[in-house]
């Protein structure tokens, strides 16, 4: 029996083994995805709670940005006459002279303001209750008050027809917030109109956008 060299029977041995396959358990697959899987998550979480830089405001908004909507009624009446009206989404009107005005540009601002107009003094004025007891109604060309500089007087009207629930009586005692802070703490009254007439007066106000564009060479 012829005998066999070493080389042939490597290669019987060789040949004679069978690969052994080891199973990929779909676990492994599951576990090796779901890190990639939460940081994609992670990146587009970290993007809806983190804005860029760029799109941020220059200053963040105030409240009366956040929580009103804000129209203006320029020249009202008399050409100069420029008021704002703030709204609330439950409808509440907040009615004041807009940075337009032509009272801010006489020298010294405004100087007193009476609410001492018309038949009745407005500051006098108590509504109570969830009904407004005691509220006036008013037309949008009703006089709430008057404002005073140095040289001259101006009627300031409620732009808006409603009831009058409120008016500032601390601009008697210090108008130079209208000054300061027209539309925020000088606000002159707060005007309910109901719903019909809103969508009335709505159309005869300038947005916000509207009104810039139109005083573009005064603000």
């Amino acid at each position: 029996m012829p005998e066999q060299n070493a080389d042939e029977t490597n290669t019987v041995e060789t040949s004679n083994v069978k690969p052994t396959i080891v199973p990929c358990s779909h676990s492994d697959t599951t576990q090796k995805s779901e890190p990639v899987n939460e940081e994609i998550e992670d990146e587009e979480l970290r993007k809806l709670l983190v804005p860029k830089i760029e799109d941020l405001p220059l200053s963040p908004p105030s409240a009366v940005e956040s929580n009103f909507v804000t129209y203006f009624a320029p020249d009202f009446m008399k050409p100069g006459h420029d008021q704002y009206v703030h709204r609330h989404a439950n409808g509440l009107c907040i009615i004041g002279l807009a940075r337009t005005h032509v009272a801010f540009k006489d020298e010294g601002g405004v100087s007193s303001v009476d609410f001492n107009v018309g038949k009745s003094d407005r500051s006098g004025i108590k509504v109570t209750g969830k009904r407004k007891k005691n509220a006036q109604h008013f037309e949008s060309n009703t006089a709430l008050c008057k404002v005073c500089t140095n040289d001259a007087s101006y009627i300031v009207r409620c732009c808006v027809k409603g009831s009058l629930l409120e008016v500032n009586d601390r601009l008697i005692k210090q108008p130079d917030m209208l000054n300061s802070s027209a539309d925020r703490e000088g606000y002159i009254a707060i005007i309910m109109p109901k719903p019909a007439d809103w969508v009335k007066v709505k159309a005869t106000l300038l947005g916000a956008e509207e009104y810039r564009e139109l005083r573009k060479d005064m603000l």
